[in-house]
Parts: C-alpha cells; sequence; structure tokens
C-alpha cells in the first residue's frame, strides 16, 4: 500500500514538472510572437536599391485633427542605397477619405501635380502621396512608380475603399490650386473654416465637406460644400446656414453650398451657382434578359431544327442533282453489266 502511494506521488511530481515545463514553453513562444510583432512596422526593410537602416514613431502634432481623421500609426525610416540616403514616413488612417484629408492637410501650398498617383504631389526634394488609407511622404528621393507598387502589396492594414465623390463638385474657374481642404468633423471645419459652428455644420448627422478657396475680380473668397445623407436633411441644415451672418448659401439635392462674407456678393452667387449635385445611380441587381426565358429558348431551338432541314434538304437535293446531270454528260448507260471474263483463264 505504501509502494502504491509512494508511486502516485511520483506520477504526479512527474506530470507536474512537464506540464510547467510546457507552460514554461508556451509562454518562451508568446512572448517571441509578440516582440516580434511589436517589431514589425510600415516601411519594408528594402526598398527599391535602399536598405532600411532604422524606424522610429513620429511625434505629431494637432493631434485633435490627426485624430479625426483615424490615424492609427506614423513611423518614420532612414533608408540608404550605394548613391543617397533618404526619410519617408508613413502615416496610416482609418480609411481611404481620411487619406483624402491628411493629403489635403498637409500638401504645400507650392507643390506641383506629380504622376505617380491621382494623389499625388512633388515640390523641391519632397514628394507626398496617398494611396488607399496611407499617407506617404519621401524627403530627398523620388520613388518610382515600380517602387511604389511593391511597396503597397505590403503594407499592413490596406484599406482600399473608394474616394468620395464630393472633391470633384467644387468649380474649376477661379480655384486656387493647393487651397482644398477635406473636413470629416469639428476640429477640421475649426481649422479650415471657423466661421461656420460646428452645430450648424451638424456632423453628428453623417456630414462631410469640401472646402477651396476661390479667386475672382471682386476678391478672394471660401467656398464649403457639405454633402448630407439625404435632400431633407440638406433643407434643414440650409435653412440655418442661411441664419449665418453674411453667408450666401445654396442647396443641390444632398448638397449645401456657403460662401461667408464674400468681398463681392454678385462674384460669390455666380461661383455659389456652378454647385450642380447630380445622381449617379448605380444597380446591382441582375436584370433578367431575353435568354432568360425558357419559351424563347424553347423557340430558339425549333428555329435552328428548322435552320439545319432545310440546309439538309437543299444539300441532298444539290448533290442529286448533281449526279443526275453528270450522268446525262457521259451518257452513261444504267443497265450497262460489268463482265469479268473468268472463263477465259
Amino acid at each position: 500500500m505504501q509502494l502504491s502511494v509512494a508511486g502516485g506521488f511520483a506520477c504526479l511530481a512527474r506530470l507536474r514538472a512537464f506540464f510547467s515545463q510546457l507552460l514554461s514553453e508556451r509562454s518562451l513562444l508568446l512572448l517571441l510572437l509578440f516582440t516580434a510583432s511589436a517589431q514589425a512596422g510600415i516601411w519594408p526593410a528594402q526598398f527599391g536599391p535602399a536598405k532600411l537602416l532604422s524606424a522610429k514613431t513620429v511625434k505629431i502634432s494637432d493631434e485633435s485633427l490627426w485624430s479625426e481623421y483615424g490615424l492609427q500609426e506614423a513611423e518614420q525610416a532612414q533608408y540608404e542605397s550605394d548613391s543617397q540616403k533618404f526619410t519617408a514616413t508613413a502615416y496610416r488612417l482609418q480609411d481611404s477619405t481620411a487619406a483624402l484629408g491628411a493629403f489635403d492637410w498637409q500638401r504645400p501650398f507650392d507643390a506641383k501635380k506629380s504622376e505617380l498617383s491621382q494623389l499625388a504631389v512633388q515640390t523641391g526634394n519632397r514628394t507626398m502621396l496617398a494611396h488607399a488609407n496611407y499617407l506617404l511622404v519621401f524627403e530627398g528621393y523620388k520613388p518610382q512608380v515600380a517602387e511604389l507598387d511593391t511597396l503597397f502589396q505590403s503594407l499592413p492594414k490596406l484599406d482600399q475603399s473608394p474616394l468620395p465623390a464630393l472633391p470633384g463638385y467644387l468649380p474649376a474657374a477661379g480655384l486656387v490650386p493647393n487651397s482644398q481642404r477635406y473636413v470629416v468633423g469639428p476640429a477640421g471645419l475649426a481649422a479650415f473654416d471657423s466661421g461656420i459652428p460646428a452645430g450648424v455644420a451638424a456632423f453628428h448627422l453623417g456630414s462631410e465637406a469640401q472646402i477651396a478657396n476661390y479667386r475672382a475680380a471682386g476678391g478672394e473668397m471660401k467656398l464649403a460644400i457639405f454633402n448630407y445623407p439625404t435632400p431633407t436633411i440638406a433643407r434643414e441644415r440650409l435653412a440655418e446656414m442661411q441664419k449665418l451672418p453674411t453667408a450666401i448659401a445654396k442647396r443641390s439635392g444632398p448638397l449645401v453650398a456657403v460662401i461667408l462674407a464674400p468681398p463681392n456678393a454678385d462674384d460669390a452667387e455666380r461661383l455659389i451657382s456652378q454647385v450642380r449635385y447630380q445622381a449617379a445611380i448605380s444597380w446591382d441587381q441582375y436584370v433578367p434578359s431575353r435568354r432568360d426565358n425558357i419559351g424563347n429558348l424553347v423557340i430558339n431551338a425549333f428555329i435552328m431544327i428548322g435552320v439545319l432541314l432545310a440546309f439538309s434538304t437543299v444539300a441532298g437535293l444539290a448533290f442529286g442533282g448533281f449526279r443526275v446531270l453528270a450522268r446525262r454528260v457521259r451518257k452513261e448507260d444504267r443497265d450497262a453489266m460489268t463482265v469479268l471474263n473468268l472463263g477465259n483463264r
């Protein structure tokens, strides 16, 4: 009895040691995985001909505005190749709309359009572009399209939602280059058009705004276009916008255009009249065609059978007629008999 009890305790001790070792190994594995994930960043170890030297988190200012655009991570990397060194900074935001807003905000006023992408500019030795939910800035290096394509495939947590249509409603005539600002909340509105109260804009209803400066004969003015979920909400917001002092406002569908304190009322009226909403309807429901009708299928089958019968009849008559004509031309005797003359052998 004593031996069995001692043996049982020995087995328990061995099991305890086994599970302790297993838990320690699992904890070590989890620690390694966590460390690897913590070290994994945005920028790859190789970008084009350059190799990554170092990477660090970017310290940002204007935290309220970055937070409104949904900033999730910001990383700056130092790269070096045989011929040069450069700095690359990446900002990962919540979606492509936020990346558009950050691009408009961070774009220099003297920037020139770049052909690298739809949202890309260049100034001096600095290149900036927005792709999906990322804002990318290169200092001291102009990336190539092939290099960017490779980078886009490795970016973590990529969100490729479509860009908003609201910037397309800005009139082109008189637009001050690089003055566009995309607003998604009160912080952006206070920074880019502080004359319109956030309560009047009503961002809690799902609105967004596109703001830009315009030059006219009477002076420069700022146009803000708000996009609301429905025309009914836009109609209600228009009434509130018109209560603002020196405001000229107009509604077109779910859009409300506002100009505050224009230097010339006639210029403001001409500009705001160019904001026209055009509904774009996309129908994703399958629409049945004649090919989906079983009756049409049966009718087409009978038509095909009739065509084949007619073709066969015509081909048979033509072949038979050709044979008859050939016999008449050669004057062949239809009763002629072939004699082998086997008796003479």
